[in-house]
Formats: C-alpha cells, structure tokens, sequence
C-alpha cells in the first residue's frame, strides 16, 4: 500500500520532483532566486555546463551548480580586476583555460537589484574540449576553414586565468598532464610559474596548491626557497 504521504501528496497534486542539486551555497537573499536558474542550466547541459553565482559585494563564490573547477560556495572570487560599463548586462562570450588545460567557453550576466546596481554575477561555462576535437576531425576531413570571431575578453587580467593557460602550455610542452606530475614535476612547475611573475595574485599559492593536489605550505616553502636563491 502506499504511504500516507504519497497518498497526500497524489491528492495535493504536487508531483514528486527527484532531487538534482548537487551544489553548494551560501550567499545572501538577493541573490538566491538566481540560484535556480544555475541549477537549470546545469542539469539541461550536464556535464559540460558549471554554472556559478558571484557576490560582487564580499567577492566571494555564492553558489556552485555541477562544478568542475576546484571552486567551492564562500571560496574568493577574486574579481577586482575586472570592470565593466554601468550599464553592462552581458560578458561575453569569452574563452578561458580551466586548472586542468581543459578549453572554456563562458559567459557572465551581470545580476541587479531594484536600484540598477550590480550585485553579483551568473557566470555560466561550458567545457568545449571534447566539441572542439570534433570539429577538428570534421574541418580535417571536410576542409572546413575556421572561422574566429575577436570578443572582448572582460577576464583577460584575471590571474586565475594566466596561472591556468601557463600551467596548460607548460604540460603539454612535456607532453604530461597534472596527473602525472611526481613530487619533482610539481617543484619544477611551481619554479617556472613563479619565473614568470605568477604567484603575484594575493591567493595564487593557495589556488596553485589546490590544483596541484599538494598543501599551501608546501608552495609556500618552494617560494620561500625561490626567494631567498634569489635574493644569495
């Protein structure tokens, strides 16, 4: 027999919705209705959608839907580099590098409140690695010439962003991947991000240490001996 309240339920006519939200939140009243919305575009597209929710006014990571970037609710946003027009309401779209190399097509539309002022941001990215080996087998053996449209990318000063496109370009110079890496292939790395000037973001260590598995005190004692080669 049915329990008592499926029965009620059935009766109410509510139907029963299986449970899809797999993220993570924390963020203030204002910006939760969106957070549905990132839930939506997650699950339509899953898995090659993450949809994220920023609060412009603590800089912080609001909610998270199918994240696939070591990203989790309350982590920084670390958005001061980036500024757009008041009126702005879309960015994009523009290409990124997610930490593991992976190709990322994104857009972000800009969230108001009643006054008109920006609150936080609806940044939606679609992982486009596999679509792209596609279309290189296609344009291969079709000869399809490539076609690409310049968009101005709102993010190009994001350190994130710097750190993920070298960390990509150095792997695939050696031809390995993050995975791979051995204790020694993670020191080396972190010696040549820190050549080029790439732990000048004020969280840069700590991202670097997440997405090369190993703790922050372990970046933090490679740079404090970079430093002082450095400095002998």
């Amino acid at each position: 027999m049915p329990s008592r309240k499926k029965s009620a339920e059935r009766r109410a006519g509510r139907p029963k919705v299986p449970a899809v939200r797999t993220a993570k939140a924390s963020a203030p009243s204002s910006l939760q209705p969106y957070f549905c919305v990132a839930d939506g575009m997650a699950a339509l597209f899953k898995p090659f959608v993450e949809a994220v929710v920023h609060n412009l006014k603590t800089d912080s990571v609001a909610y998270i839907a199918n994240p696939f970037s070591p990203r989790e609710a309350g982590d920084p946003s670390d958005l001061q580099e980036i500024s757009f027009p008041p009126t702005t309401q879309l960015l994009g779209p523009y290409e990124k590098t997610n930490w593991d190399g992976r190709r990322i097509k994104s857009i972000s539309v800009v969230l108001r409140d009643g006054a008109g002022t920006a609150i936080g941001l609806l940044c939606v990215n679609t992982d486009i690695t596999e679509f792209e080996a596609a279309r290189r087998m296609l344009q291969g053996f079709l000869g399809i010439s490539e076609t690409v449209s310049e968009v101005e990318d709102a993010f190009r000063d994001d350190w994130h962003e710097k750190i993920n496109r070298f960390v990509a370009a150095w792997t695939a110079e050696r031809s390995t991947t993050l995975e791979r890496l051995d204790r020694a292939g993670k020191r080396a790395l972190i010696e040549a991000l820190y050549g080029t000037g790439g732990f000048e973001g004020r969280r840069a260590a700590p991202y670097v240490a997440k997405i090369l598995g190993i703790s922050r005190a372990t970046v933090y004692n490679e740079l404090a001996r970079l430093k002082a080669e450095v400095a002998a």
